[in-house]
């Protein structure tokens, strides 16, 4: 296989688990109750929870479908900074291990992504 092959293999596969699963919580944010008590556990509002799904949403659509290099760069920025207050939210309220290494496997997940996408360059990825 060659290298190109391969780094557009890793990209589309770390893309999409990284895309399925923010998809799953924007969903779960919007339909399920313990979602709506685990913001509550966390401290914050209940319309958080709203807003975090639409820009879950939009983030994914960013990294999916193809858009300007900016706002490729944006998704990417957005989910890191929300993964990484996600890791600290659930670490400073107590929750075990399960809950706060999720976003850090997701966050290795989404650099994955990343440094595929920077070695492939945009034109590349199909």
């Amino acid at each position: 296989m060659t290298r190109q092959k391969t780094l557009r293999l890793c990209y589309w596969a770390s893309t999409g688990v990284f895309c399925f699963f923010m998809l799953y919580a924007a969903y779960t944010y919007l339909t399920d109750e313990r979602m709506r008590e685990g913001f509550t556990h966390l401290g914050y509002p209940s319309y958080f929870r709203l807003e975090l799904a639409v820009a879950k949403i939009l983030g994914v659509a960013a990294l999916l479908l193809p858009c300007p290099a900016k706002l490729k760069e944006w998704a990417y920025a957005g989910f890191t900074f929300t993964l990484i207050s996600a890791f600290i939210a659930h670490l400073s309220s107590g929750d075990d291990a399960s809950r706060f290494m999720m976003p850090v496997v997701m966050g290795a997940i989404l650099y994955a992504s990343y440094v595929c996408l920077q070695k492939l360059g945009r034109n590349n990825l199909f």
